[in-house]
């Protein structure tokens, strides 16, 4: 027996809402799409403007308190600007669920509740008279009535979801504003790994909504835009075997005309290969029908992996508990875990500190110095993870120290380290990432353990703080056009900055050292190649990436002292993710040589 799944198109536009004479077949409002389960469970995907029209449809065509979900892929203006005038909300006694990707900033909640201030907007989000209930998501899988939804993060320049909706057999895949790994335009197939990964998200999907906004030729350009060229979709819709592919997020500034001769040129490049993939550029209204079976839902279920729930845990009546002697520290704790709906107990002590752990209800956190008086912290995890109460046993345990003693801290089941110092912001990453039981993809480097006599021969050298020299701005200027990269530094890190001696491309010059990523080529001593730092566990969390200046590449050469330590780097910034070939990065390692040469050649006790 066979049912519908069906996906309506309400908006299908990119970047900017773009009526007008030259878009009326395709529409020009910014993305949004309704999905109608085969047991009627109402989602919307994305809230551009097209949701304004969606709203009044469901109004009028509603005969009882409207119900439904809401997902959204990213926070980004076109995806999100038609949410305040989404007239459902406004609705007493409709119900709706809202779900977004879970950042290290602002909930869901508060970021919607931006673009409705005074300023921008006349109406708040507390005015809003419908039950609305907010879900911060990570990667993972969760349902809606009768629809299975898999959370897939897409490389975008900020936090994105594309979402796999599985109903009744039948899947549609939403791969919006997403970005190719790595892709030369004059190779046909998308081989990077990482592209492969993303193609099994797709796999097989009776559906696949895909960023196409650029073509091949455009894309060139506007690397790190975080869209992909048509090309690409088709290439992935290909090699996933999807039966229907919808171009979607089309650029402000393509007409009809020019869509129709995309699809011609897509089309005919399959024909000629060959594929049962159909391509059409999805517009303003357009309906799908999805055929479903229940023997079909069946075969997947048998074959399903074990599902990780993509709900970030709650955190509204959370209680932190805070074990610290140094009320230096309590200050920075505290404010870094001043977060909406978690609470926070402070202990002086080890005894007291584990007795507010044991009284119930259990928190959700604990953060303890290792030599806190009375118990110290390594006893205080060994007594939770003995107890037979599970929830005691699961409790994270963070500890605050000087240095990470990992032999020790996995016997006694530590969660995670601390290391000081650190700052407010790194405290405030790290302890959100524990609350959600997840991993904050931002680590400070390690300190080498022959840091008192590198920092001495930095001192040595008499560089710090001094002014701009030509010798070491020509080899940034260089290295940068030679990688044709907006940024190239000489960095040097002392104790607690990293400070530079040459800026090309930008202002500052110096930075915390707990953001550097140049810290940790002083501390593994190699060159360190970061092709995406979105795909990094080490970066995709750090300042430097989710804001300015947005590092997406980076590659950092060291630079040593005559005595052997090393000093810093020579290294290069991009805002898009980079490949270089090993002939290449010789030629920068070449370069940072000369760096090398010139401070070396400061130092009174340089070798002849």
């Amino acid at each position: 027996m066979k049912s519908l799944a069906r996906a309506q198109f309400w908006g299908t536009r990119g970047s900017l809402a773009r009526p007008g004479r030259k878009t009326l077949r395709y529409g020009g409002n910014t993305s949004c799409v309704q999905v109608t389960s085969p047991g009627g469970a109402l989602v919307i995907i994305d809230c551009g403007t097209g949701a304004f029209d969606l709203g009044k449809a469901l109004i009028a065509n509603a005969d009882q308190p409207l119900r439904g979900s809401i997902l959204i892929s990213h926070t980004h203006w076109d995806h999100v600007q038609g949410f305040p005038f989404f007239a459902p909300l406004f609705l007493r006694g409709g119900y709706w669920d809202i779900y977004g990707p879970s950042g290290l900033g602002q909930s869901l909640r508060e970021t919607l509740a931006g673009q409705m201030q005074y300023t921008y907007f006349p109406v708040t989000l507390d005015q809003l008279e419908a039950s609305i209930h907010y879900h911060d998501l990570v990667e993972g899988s969760f349902e809606i009535d009768d629809i299975r939804i898999t959370t897939h993060y897409l490389n975008h320049p900020v936090l994105t979801l594309g979402y796999r909706l599985e109903m009744g057999g039948a899947s549609l895949v939403y791969s919006c504003d997403h970005e190719p790994f790595a892709r030369d335009p004059d190779e046909r197939a998308p081989l990077n790994e990482r592209d492969r990964r993303h193609s099994e998200f797709l796999s097989g999907a009776d559906l696949l909504i895909h960023d196409a906004q650029f073509t091949d030729a455009e894309y060139s350009e506007r690397k790190g835009w975080g869209h992909s060229p048509v090309e690409y979709a088709s290439e992935m819709a290909q090699l996933a075997g999807v039966k229907q592919l919808a171009l979607t997020h089309h650029d402000p500034s393509r007409t009809d005309d020019a869509l129709d001769q995309i699809v011609v040129e897509v089309q005919a490049d399959l024909a000629a290969r060959k594929s049962g993939v159909r391509a059409f550029a999805a517009a303003d209204g357009q309906v799908v029908e999805l055929a479903t079976s229940s023997r079909r839902l069946e075969e997947e279920l048998d074959g399903a992996a074990p599902e990780i729930s993509a709900v970030a845990p709650a955190q509204q009546d959370s209680t932190v508990i805070l074990g610290l002697a140094d009320t230096r520290l309590e200050l920075i704790l505290s404010e870094a875990s001043d977060m909406e709906g978690v609470r926070i107990s402070h202990a002086s002590d080890g005894y007291l500190a584990l007795q507010m752990a044991k009284t119930a209800p259990p928190p959700v956190l604990v953060i303890v110095e290792e030599q806190l008086p009375g118990l110290d912290g390594l006893s205080i995890c060994r007594s939770l993870r003995a107890e037979h109460d599970e929830r005691l046993k699961d409790i994270p345990v963070i500890l605050v120290a000087d240095r990470e003693n990992n032999e020790e801290g996995q016997r006694a089941g530590v969660t995670g380290w601390l290391i000081k110092p650190f700052s407010q912001q790194y405290a405030r990453a790290h302890i959100q990432a524990w609350l959600m039981r997840s991993a904050c993809r931002w680590a400070a480097a390690a300190v080498p353990p022959d840091e008192p006599s590198r920092l001495a021969a930095l001192r040595e050298l008499a560089v710090l703080d001094t002014p701009a020299e030509e010798k070491f701005d020509r080899i940034t200027r260089v290295a940068a056009a030679l990688a044709d990269v907006p940024i190239a530094l000489v960095s040097l890190v002392d104790h607690d900055r990293q400070w530079f001696k040459s800026c090309y491309g930008i202002e500052e010059n110096e930075m915390s050292r707990e953001v550097a990523f140049c810290a940790h080529v002083v501390f593994s001593r190699q060159t360190m190649i970061v092709p995406d730092t979105l795909q990094d566990h080490r970066f995709a969390d750090n300042p430097l990436v989710t804001a300015g200046p947005r590092i997406r590449f980076y590659g950092g050469f060291p630079i040593f002292h005559h005595n052997g330590s090393c000093l810093g780097t020579l290294c290069l910034i991009d805002v898009r993710p980079r490949q270089f070939p090993e002939s290449t990065l010789q030629l920068f390692a070449d370069l940072a040589a000369l760096v090398q040469r010139e401070l070396n050649s400061k130092s009174r006790h340089a070798a002849a």
